[in-house]
């Protein structure tokens, strides 16, 4: 079973993702992450299911998109196609920040060691690491930055404002 990073700690993963290509009639038990497209296209159906259901937005999907939706999804998976392209951190921010989106918010794709500590400001609570990368190792990268100057969704105040408080 997948291993992922869940609230700092690590777990098996309890979810499947599920391509758009899989007959609705013909779906598994269980906790399932399906794509924005599969999501609109069987929305009714999902519905109706009993197990959580889970999200999985690319960088070109639009948040606003499933705004009126968030109640559906106990997660929303974002995708991180690769290291360059930080729309996902976007995506995460307006989820926390405009939404306030409570539940999973995972970090999918090319999820690497180094990026983790900044993911998780901008409000990830759950990350699946590259396999090329050693999770316990990736664990580590939570705490090996203690002062953080800006604010963000895990601290609102700038540090020259706590400094001075």
């Amino acid at each position: 079973m997948l291993k992922i990073i869940n609230n700092r700690q690590i777990v098996a993963d309890s979810w499947q993702h599920i391509n758009d290509e899989t007959d609705i009639g013909q779906m598994p038990d269980g906790k399932l992450i399906v794509s924005l497209s599969f999501w609109n296209a069987h929305k009714q159906a999902l519905r109706q299911r009993s197990e959580a259901l889970g999200i999985r937005l690319s960088p070109e999907d639009d948040v606003a998109d499933i705004a009126a939706d968030l109640a559906s999804f106990a997660l929303v998976a974002l995708q991180f196609p690769g290291f360059r392209d930080g729309r996902a951190y976007s995506q995460a921010r307006i989820l926390r920040q405009q939404h306030d989106y409570p539940g999973e918010l995972r970090a999918a794709g090319n999820v690497l060691r180094d990026q983790l500590m900044y993911m998780e400001r901008v409000g990830f609570n759950s990350f699946e690491i590259d396999s090329k990368q050693d999770i316990e190792d990736a664990l580590k990268a939570f705490d090996e930055i203690n002062i953080k100057y800006q604010a963000c969704s895990d601290e609102p105040l700038p540090f020259y404002k706590r400094r001075s408080a």
